[in-house]
């Protein structure tokens, strides 16, 4: 039997955030990873560019992207274990995070123009 899909049952705007964080902890730019504990800080989430944002060397629609500013989205991913931090300084993605596959990848991040 296949995983079940979303098995934590975030929302669209969690799983929408959740996709971006990935993203960020890619990039050592952005992020920095615990190899003694496998999370990932992310030490920089970037500001809005007009109708997007640069996320590592992608980027998403600013309408996508509004759970990172959200402390009701951190705070629900810190619930199921998938991130946690102090709002709004610092976020730190488990490796549960990290692996969850939120299936939006493809349809929410876009290779950079410039």
């Amino acid at each position: 039997m296949p995983p079940k899909k979303n098995p934590l049952k975030l929302n669209a705007l969690q799983l929408k955030t959740l996709t971006l964080l990935q993203e960020l902890a890619r990039d050592p730019r952005t992020s920095s990873k615990s190899e003694e504990t496998g999370e990932v800080l992310i030490t920089l989430i970037p500001q809005l560019h007009g109708n997007h944002i640069h996320v590592g060397r992608r980027v998403a629609m600013a309408k996508d992207a509004s759970g990172l500013w959200n402390e009701a989205v951190w705070n629900a991913l810190a619930r199921k274990g998938l991130a946690f931090g102090t709002y709004p300084v610092a976020i730190r993605l488990t490796p549960g995070g990290l692996a969850y596959d939120t299936g939006l990848s493809d349809s929410i991040l876009y290779g950079s123009d410039h």
